[in-house]
């Protein structure tokens, strides 16, 4: 018998009784259809950020601070970035001395000629403009950072970066801002001019500063990285106004250096490896963006714990399945054995029929999901649906890599499940099965 006989032979014979197996495959989809849902969710989430990230660029970008700081830049870059209403605001993170600086200066794969170290804002502040009685905090505030950077934009430009532009106040705000301000669309907000206020705490008193809004930040997880993004001029105006009550011999502390490092000699590991050798930690693009990454994964696993148990009782339900179709099929395993079949042959008879027991059902699974996705996917982008200002975001993203490891997984399971009664038929006594009534 060769090996499609044996398959279309147990094929055959699985459908022999046709309700049990029909439940039995029923199981093993409900299971499946979990698992490669969850998959598809991961792989589009997945599939997102590193779209993201690589229209970004800054793939020689590094971001050097103390190890004391790091654990408060993940609960920065994850907490929300939108407009929040004005109020207080302190900064705790820890601080890198003179020493630190020429430290990480020093170190082979770095640009020390790349190095900025962004002063903080300290104190009370916010931002306005005059379409709306509402003030927002000055919050995640930065100038562009360096290396190769391509933030996508919704309108507009990035600031300009020339010399003679440099003296200019400009600005491109995070999504949502333009809407929080008072403007319809993102595009009726380019050129038009709005307000910071910072507070003189020594006369209570704010100093307003106005910036030209030149971009908007698309909507994307990149976006919540960055924030406002100024002018270098508008960035040093505001900071010598905000320390002008200081001491002459005043220095900022630096909490954190952006920098760029020799992507082509070192990989990312390897130069975060190096930096924290020294006693220092490093954030590249990629890290900023697994703080989100890490949250879905967390997500998927325990959908996918319950996808797992779906397929154990599949599992035990082909084992049942098999077993039943042992006793029932015994006098003909006995006739078959006393013809000269070989208890191998019994065994990979049955064996194969546990397979295309996973077999039908992971498939009838994938089928299902796949059918569901494609619905999802068009819903979701649909006007007025949460990923409608998402467009490329493929919310189920469905490839021959995530889907056929888990077509042939469940059918191992099935095999491994169908062990015992393929076992148990092989080493059947042909006389006695014969003579089972």
């Amino acid at each position: 018998m060769g090996f499609f006989e044996t398959i279309r032979t147990a094929n055959h014979n699985l459908f022999r009784n046709k309700v049990r197996t029909f439940l039995t495959i029923l199981a093993i989809f409900v299971g499946s259809f979990t698992i490669i849902l969850n998959v598809a969710i991961n792989t589009g989430v997945n599939a997102f950020i590193d779209e993201q990230t690589t229209a970004l660029g800054g793939d020689n970008f590094i971001m050097l601070m103390s190890k004391d700081s790091e654990a408060m830049m993940s609960e920065q870059m994850s907490a929300s970035t939108g407009p929040q209403e004005f109020t207080e605001k302190t900064s705790t993170l820890g601080t890198l001395s003179d020493q630190d600086l020429k430290n990480l200066k020093n170190i082979d794969g770095i640009d020390a000629d790349s190095f900025y170290s962004p002063t903080p804002l300290n104190g009370t502040g916010y931002i306005t403009s005059s379409k709306t009685d509402k003030k927002y905090n000055v919050s995640s505030v930065m100038i562009l950072p360096p290396g190769n950077f391509n933030i996508p934009l919704a309108a507009g430009t990035l600031v300009d970066q020339t010399e003679d532009a440099k003296r200019k106040n400009q600005i491109v705000l995070p999504p949502e801002y333009p809407q929080a301000l008072g403007y319809e669309k993102d595009e009726d907000i380019i050129g038009q001019t709005v307000t910071f206020a910072l507070k003189d705490e020594f006369n209570n008193t704010f100093k307003k500063f106005s910036a030209e809004v030149v971009g908007v930040e698309a909507n994307g997880i990149v976006s919540s990285q960055f924030g406002m993004l100024l002018s270098r001029n508008l960035y040093d105006e505001m900071y010598a106004f905000a320390t002008k009550y200081y001491p002459d011999d005043y220095e900022a502390p630096t909490y954190y250096v952006m920098a760029t490092f020799d992507n082509s000699r070192y990989s990312e590991d390897e130069i975060k490896q190096i930096i924290s050798d020294a006693g220092y930690s490093a954030w590249t693009i990629n890290d900023m963006m697994g703080v989100i990454r890490t949250f879905f994964d967390v997500i998927m696993i325990v959908f996918t714990i319950f996808g797992g148990i779906a397929l154990l009782a599949a599992a035990i339900g082909i084992v049942n399945t098999l077993l039943m179709s042992v006793e029932e099929r015994t006098r003909e395993i006995g006739l078959d054995k006393a013809l000269g079949m070989s208890s191998g042959r019994i065994f990979a008879e049955f064996a194969t029929e546990a397979i295309l027991l996973g077999f039908w059902g992971s498939i009838f699974g994938v089928a299902v999901a796949f059918g569901i996705s494609s619905i999802v996917n068009v819903a979701v982008h649909a006007p007025g649906a949460f990923l409608e200002v998402f467009p490329t975001f493929e919310l189920f993203k469905f490839t021959i890599g995530n889907t056929l490891p888990i077509i042939l997984t469940i059918m191992f399971i099935a095999f491994v499940a169908g062990t015992a009664p393929a076992s148990k038929a092989a080493h059947k006594n042909p006389i006695e099965a014969l003579r089972y009534e």
